[in-house]
């Protein structure tokens, strides 16, 4: 099975999504699994994981609902604030879905990342471990440290860095993004989704070239079983084409990943993070 691991839908008129503004042209127009079918296609694709993009409960059950009617959406990563002491209460909902197959925590947009070190939101965590659930965690490259001690704190959380973590590749640059993610690496239940790279370069002047020693990194310190390809489409729009995004990932691997390594990245262990 072939696996986009990571993807968005969204309708505008939803009034969700108070990033995508008409400043972003290109993302103010309704997406939906109609508009991705044809570079599913392309790519030989049997679906994808559909990954929240708002921090609200009511976006997340839109995507259930549209996952219900669309066999191409294999999974679902809806949102939970582990802040709202209704927290369970929604994922007890959201487990109500056959589709539903974990929730994402959004650091990214968090004013102090060290909050996810706070005794509520760690005893939150620990609760989830138990039920064994997946969890995202969209981080920044100078939000890394937090999350470092936050898996310390939580042993055996079950997640998947996003975006590879969100280093400055627009400025090509390593420290102290590659120091946490070895850290983090350590951690045997982590896993780092290779997407979202193309946005965090020169959307305008970015080459290959400029994403394979980030690319390379990730795959010595995650290893072949702990890596997903996901397109971040359609926010990759604002850089690159699906296409691109996947060419781009492509050109990166070691020429010693032979056809078990490229389905591993490319299906199987989505297929197994999420318990498809």
């Amino acid at each position: 099975m072939r696996i986009d691991a990571h993807q968005h839908y969204w309708k505008i008129d939803r009034n969700d999504y108070g990033w995508i503004t008409p400043k972003l042209p290109v993302l103010y127009r309704d997406y939906l699994p109609k508009d991705l079918l044809p570079h599913l296609n392309t790519h030989q694709l049997n679906g994808s994981i559909v990954v929240q993009a708002a921090p609200t409960i009511e976006e997340s059950n839109y995507i259930l609902s549209l996952a219900e009617q669309e066999r191409t959406i294999l999974g679902v990563v809806g949102w939970l604030d582990l802040n709202d002491p209704e927290h369970r209460k929604h994922y007890e909902q959201f487990r109500k879905h056959s589709k539903f197959v974990g929730f994402r925590i959004m650091i990214q947009e968090m004013m102090d990342a060290s909050s996810i070190l706070k005794p509520q939101f760690v005893e939150a965590l620990r609760y989830y471990v138990q039920e064994d659930i997946p969890i995202d965690l969209l981080v920044v490259s100078h939000q890394l440290e937090p999350l470092v001690k936050l898996l310390n704190e939580v042993p055996g959380l079950r997640g998947v860095i996003d975006h590879i973590g969100k280093p400055t590749i627009a400025d090509r640059t390593l420290e102290p993004w590659l120091s946490h993610m070895k850290e983090i690496a350590k951690h045997t239940n982590i896993y780092c989704k290779l997407s979202g790279m193309v946005t965090e370069a020169d959307h305008e002047n970015w080459r290959p070239e400029h994403f394979t020693g980030y690319i390379r990194l990730v795959l010595e310190l995650f290893g072949s079983k702990r890596v997903m390809f996901g397109s971040d489409w359609p926010v990759c729009l604002l850089a690159a084409s699906y296409d691109q995004v996947v060419d781009v990932l492509e050109q990166a691997l070691p020429q010693s990943w032979g056809e078990k390594e490229r389905e591993l990245l490319f299906g199987s262990n989505a297929k197994e993070f999420y318990k498809l």
